[in-house]
């Protein structure tokens, strides 16, 4: 995922109330939200083999961004994508999954992860930080550390807060978030190390730059306090696809 808000903790039916966009090149093959053999609950990435953002039926949550900074980058075997296939493969609690991730940092490029069980959910970024607990409230994730105020994660923030105060989102609600195409000036851009017009391009919550990069998907999450969750996917590239998956954690 590139940009995401949620709400952890906070409201009285749902302990976890995402809505996320994936923003990829478009001839990344990949594969819509789907139950893996393995009992996962995600889209797959068919060249990596991970995912950016997953669900496991045992109860384990975790979602992943790229940290930008494409000077550090490297041909790197590892693929961010198996953070979180790893940890809703296993048995860790989220806590100790980071530490053990901590000592291999270095092994992946740039990255942020989200990983929750039961009422725990932490993250931890290889670019500093440490691991660290995500407090109740409602909080916004793109290409540096959690609510970093770049324009589009305050905006996305301040868009689910205001939901959130009217009604008890549905996941069509929430699929709404996340679509504007408004880039924000150049003097509150981010300096990340690419050129000023492609920062400013990138800027908006739903990226097009021509025909090979931008939003792919848009997916809403709500586990309730209960164990049940409903996640709901719409795709836009290669086509439109919509995937949606019910059921019941434990």
């Amino acid at each position: 995922m590139c940009l995401l808000t949620f709400s952890w903790n906070q409201h009285p039916e749902y302990k976890l109330i995402m809505v996320a966009n994936r923003d990829e090149y478009f001839n990344r093959p990949t594969k819509g939200l789907h139950q893996w053999d393995n009992g996962i609950y995600a889209g797959k990435d068919l060249k990596g083999g991970g995912t950016w953002m997953g669900f496991h039926t045992n109860g384990k949550f975790a979602a992943l961004t790229n940290y930008r900074d494409p000077q550090n980058d490297k041909p790197l075997s590892k693929t961010r994508g198996e953070l979180v296939t790893n940890f809703l493969n296993g048995s860790q609690s989220p806590k100790d999954y980071l530490r053990q991730i901590e000592k291999a940092q270095q092994d992946y490029n740039g990255f942020n992860l989200l990983v929750a069980e039961k009422e725990e959910l932490m993250v931890f970024s290889n670019y500093g930080g440490g691991i660290q607990q995500v407090p109740e409230g409602i909080h916004g994730l793109s290409n540096a550390f959690l609510n970093t105020p770049w324009p589009k994660v305050e905006a996305a923030k301040a868009d689910l807060k205001n939901l959130l105060a009217h009604k008890t989102p549905s996941l069509e609600d929430l699929l709404k978030l996340l679509q504007s195409k408004e880039k924000a000036p150049v003097e509150l851009l981010p300096n990340t190390g690419i050129p000023i017009e492609l920062e400013q391009t990138i800027s908006s919550q739903f990226i097009r730059v021509e025909d090979y990069y931008g939003t792919v998907n848009t997916t809403a999450l709500c586990w309730g306090y209960d164990g049940s969750v409903s996640i709901k996917e719409v795709r836009t590239i290669p086509e439109r696809e919509i995937n949606e998956s019910t059921f019941v954690s434990r």
